[in-house]
């Protein structure tokens, strides 16, 4: 069975689903609405309840009171997505990092650079595991599941939080 529900943020309404755990949900994933990235099904259970502690950290985020998220995620990916997940969930608040480094960190050739972007590109849990941390070789923002745009403003935002 899949949960979901919506809230509220600064970068527009985020779409949330996940299975439900205890108290709790294990995230299986996070998206903005109008990007891509999770789909509500018609099957799927509208239900905020489990999701409080999600938002609860979420909301801390962008109000700069959190730097990290401690979320339970449900499993999904082939082992080289989750390898290169697992490299997103190691790159700083406020720090970024190129497809290329995310790929020497995994053990991965030069030659995966691609693979990588693509896995990146494949992660079903937006914000939380932090792919708008990655920019390409030159340092520019490339492709981002919410929009390039909203990868600019959490940039900023991590950015301004750290400074201060």
């Amino acid at each position: 069975m899949t949960v979901y529900t919506t809230i509220d943020s600064p970068l527009g309404e985020l779409v949330l689903a996940g299975e439900p755990a205890g108290d709790g949900v294990l995230l299986t994933g996070l998206s903005m609405n109008g990007g891509k990235g999770v789909a509500v099904q018609d099957e799927w259970i509208s239900d905020p309840a489990p999701f409080a502690a999600v938002i609860a950290q979420l909301r801390d985020y962008f109000d700069g009171e959190r730097t990290g998220f401690d979320i339970e995620f449900a499993g999904g990916g082939s082992d080289f997505q989750r390898r290169v997940w697992q490299a997103l969930e190691q790159i700083p608040y406020g720090a970024t990092a190129t497809y290329g480094e995310i790929a020497a960190r995994i053990g991965a050739s030069r030659a995966a650079v691609r693979a990588v972007g693509t896995a990146i590109g494949a992660n079903p849990l937006l914000i939380v595991r932090p792919c708008h941390r990655v920019l390409g070789a030159d340092g520019s923002l490339t492709g981002y599941a919410g929009g390039v745009w909203r990868k600019q403003q959490l940039l900023e935002l991590e950015r301004a939080r750290r400074a201060a």
